[in-house]
């Protein structure tokens, strides 16, 4: 019998005003440290919906409050690294918002080092290589309602 792929569910939340998006620069995570990325994100908890989980994130990284219709969904993206890990067999939902309370700021300072606004054509680098993924399909216009990643 074969083994049934598990995933980890993660929210991604893109703050956006007007063609750009807040990025945080990541440290002491021990994943992805040195890479900008989403400046909201992080695991689905138990019996919590997606919906809920990107407002959480905005909350406890950014402190700002969102509201649940102001998520617009971009894309669910189910990626993997390949390695059997469960840990490492992902499905992501990002949502756009362009609306909040609050002044976006780092909550979190032992987990990012810097947050900055970037429009989608000055995207610094490095760039979390899935989170690249869905920002370059962004920009494009090109972006599906799900996608892949490490297949």
């Amino acid at each position: 019998m074969t083994d049934r792929f598990r995933v980890v569910p993660a929210a991604y939340v893109l703050l956006r005003r007007h063609d750009e998006v807040l990025l945080q620069l990541r440290q002491g995570t021990g994943y992805m440290d040195g890479h900008w990325a989403t400046a909201a994100a992080g695991h689905v908890e138990a019996e919590e919906s997606v919906f809920a989980a990107a407002c959480r994130e905005a909350h406890e990284e950014l402190g700002v409050m969102i509201e649940v219709a102001d998520l617009v969904p971009l894309t669910s993206m189910h990626r993997t690294h390949g390695n059997g890990r469960p840990v490492d067999e992902r499905v992501d939902w990002f949502f756009e918002c362009r609306r909040w309370v609050g002044e976006p700021r780092l909550v979190e300072t032992d987990k990012a080092a810097d947050l900055r606004w970037f429009g989608l054509d000055t995207l610094p680098q490095p760039v979390v290589p899935h989170e690249l993924a869905v920002l370059d399909r962004l920009r494009a216009g090109d972006l599906l309602p799900v996608i892949t990643h490490g297949f």
